[in-house]
């Protein structure tokens, strides 16, 4: 990219590393964070923006969102985002339903939101690949796609694919779930070696393509990472065990209201947890949850991330996060400022495999940052500028730098 350097001045700077700056400065050039420290130089051709007052934090990262794929207004015409056709449909990708025009993504925008991973829905067993996208106006989602950044596979435990094909075939039971991805794992593991050995020796014609397996070979071979809806704490533990008959690993399980019971076992399988601060009880599954959930999961030194999984959460990720972060203060667990900032960046960056350039504020990162009105993990705080690798995607301040969509165009 080529634009004028920004510097941010004289503001409190959340880095996300462990360190909180006071009257700090940033650095950002040709989309890449170049300096974060008390006192930074400024290029002469710099865009100087005054931090008096403000907070500067990571751009916010959300592991779990349907915008583009349930578009709004909501119609049965915009609902792209369950292929409920089968129990396993690991063919579909989500790209393939993303509308860019979708009016929610500016809203996503004012709230923070740099970078979204967009799943398919929660019908199936397997219900296709994910998108990770990066939230700037575009044409075509293979504009907003993250260059490089792996693919997710959505799987769902429980309730969801019982109830969508108990009277359709099949599964209609938890062990009917646990032999549907059994079954189609064994498929995708022959698919493999077929195609390992093609890939090897180059002998005779390569095996046919079959797109469900190609994406679940991906799995085994570790490049794609699945992200696993599932509610219940002897669920995970069950689909903890499938990934080991099968070899790969699990990202991170979404929702996951139930993870606290078992917060140190997975810290030890180095598995994240994707949960919300205060969302639960509105299905049997989804009954035993508490408020402490992230807290016990830090404190079990396990990766917990903040998620949204709803238009309207995806707007207020930073008060999410607060409101988790103040229960658990208040049930004697000592979480920081820091550790909760990184709930809904750091943490998230990793469960998609970006860690290495997006989640903090250090020197070479791509400058996804937001500047706060006030302390973001206040209830009053309001994204006032956001910057999407380096570049001024949203000023709350500036229509300029307000995107737009068909919707709201033209509208007096």
């Amino acid at each position: 990219h080529e634009y004028r350097p920004v510097v941010i001045r004289n503001a409190t700077i959340m880095t996300a590393t462990g360190q909180e700056i006071a009257g700090g400065s940033i650095l950002f050039r040709d989309g890449r964070i170049v300096a974060v420290g008390a006192a930074v130089e400024t290029p002469a051709d710099a865009i100087v923006v005054d931090g008096t007052g403000k907070v500067v934090t990571p751009g916010i990262i959300d592991t779990h969102s349907h915008l583009g794929v349930y578009a709004a207004p909501g119609t049965a015409a915009e609902s792209d985002g369950n292929e409920a056709t089968n129990p396993v449909t690991a063919e579909v990708w989500a790209e393939h339903s993303i509308w860019p025009q979708d009016p929610q993504i500016p809203l996503a925008v004012a709230g923070g939101i740099t970078v979204m991973q967009v799943l398919p829905g929660s019908a199936n067993l397997i219900g296709g690949r994910s998108a990770v996208v990066r939230l700037i106006p575009a044409r075509t989602v293979q504009e907003m796609k993250f260059p490089g950044a792996h693919y997710g596979l959505k799987m769902a435990c429980g309730e969801n694919p019982k109830r969508v094909y108990g009277q359709r075939g099949g599964p209609s039971t938890r062990m009917g779930n646990m032999a549907g991805y059994r079954e189609a794992f064994i498929a995708a593991q022959g698919y493999r070696r077929r195609w390992d050995k093609w890939n090897k020796d180059h002998q005779g014609d390569p095996p046919e393509r079959n797109l469900r397996n190609e994406t679940l070979a991906e799995v085994l071979r570790g490049n794609i990472f699945v992200q696993n809806h599932c509610y219940r704490a002897d669920e995970m533990l069950q689909m903890i065990d499938l990934s080991h008959e099968f070899g790969f690993k699990i990202r991170s399980f979404h929702h996951a209201v139930e993870a606290y019971k078992i917060a140190d076992v997975l810290a030890r399988e180095g598995v994240a947890s994707s949960v919300w601060a205060d969302w639960w009880g509105f299905k049997e599954e989804a009954m035993d949850g508490i408020y402490e959930n992230a807290a016990l999961l830090q404190q079990a030194g396990a990766r917990a991330v903040i998620h949204s999984d709803d238009p309207g959460g995806i707007q207020r990720l930073n008060q999410e996060a607060a409101k988790a972060m103040y229960h658990g203060r208040r049930a004697g667990i000592p979480v920081t400022r820091d550790q909760a900032v990184r709930w809904f960046t750091a943490n998230p960056a990793w469960v998609l495999g970006l860690d290495s350039i997006v989640g903090t504020l250090e020197p070479g990162k791509m400058a996804d940052v937001v500047v706060w009105s006030a302390d973001p993990l206040s209830v009053y705080a309001r994204a006032m500028q956001v910057y999407n690798d380096g570049w001024l995607v949203y000023d709350r301040n500036d229509p300029a730098h307000q995107p737009k969509t068909d919707f709201t165009l033209g509208q007096p």
